[in-house]
C-alpha cells in the first residue's frame, strides 16, 4: 500500500442550480431507464477551476453528498465563459432529486435551486443506478 491511498481526495462545497433540458426531455419520453436519459441527466456541470480543484476530468465520475442524499454522477465542463467556481448545474431527475430536502417550509414545494453539496473524485465508480 502506498502512501497516497491514505490521502483524502479533495473535496469542496458547491451550490447546485438544477434546470430544464430539452433534450433530456425527449429522452426521458422515449426510455426513462435508458442509457441516452441517464447519460444527459447524471450529470453535473461544473467551472472549470473547480473540476481541476477536485482533480477530475470531463467525463470521470464525482460523488455528490449532503444530508439528504448520496449519488454519483458524471462531471463535465459547463462551458461558460464567465467563471462561476462554487456554482455547478445539475438537470432536473431523479438523480438531482436524490439530494433535495424534503422540508418545504409549508409550502408543499421542495427547494430545487440552490442544493449545499460536498462534491468528490469518485474514483472509478458508476453512476448510481436508479431502482426499478
Amino acid at each position: 500500500m502506498d502512501f497516497g491511498s491514505f490521502l483524502l481526495a479533495p473535496e469542496i462545497k458547491v451550490k447546485i442550480i438544477t434546470y430544464r433540458d430539452i433534450f433530456q426531455d425527449k429522452a426521458m419520453r422515449e426510455n426513462r431507464f435508458g442509457e441516452e436519459y441517464k447519460n444527459l441527466s447524471a450529470v453535473i456541470k461544473l467551472d472549470p477551476a473547480d473540476l481541476k480543484q477536485l482533480n477530475v476530468k470531463k467525463g470521470d465520475t464525482v460523488i455528490l453528498k449532503n444530508e439528504f442524499g448520496r449519488v454519483v454522477v458524471r462531471a463535465e465542463e459547463s462551458g461558460y465563459e464567465t467563471p462561476h467556481r462554487g456554482i455547478a448545474y445539475m438537470p432536473k431527475s431523479p438523480w438531482s432529486n436524490m439530494l433535495v430536502s424534503d422540508e418545504t417550509g409549508g409550502t408543499g414545494v421542495p427547494k430545487f435551486k440552490e442544493i449545499s453539496v460536498t462534491v468528490t473524485n469518485a474514483k472509478g465508480e458508476k453512476i448510481t443506478e436508479l431502482m426499478v
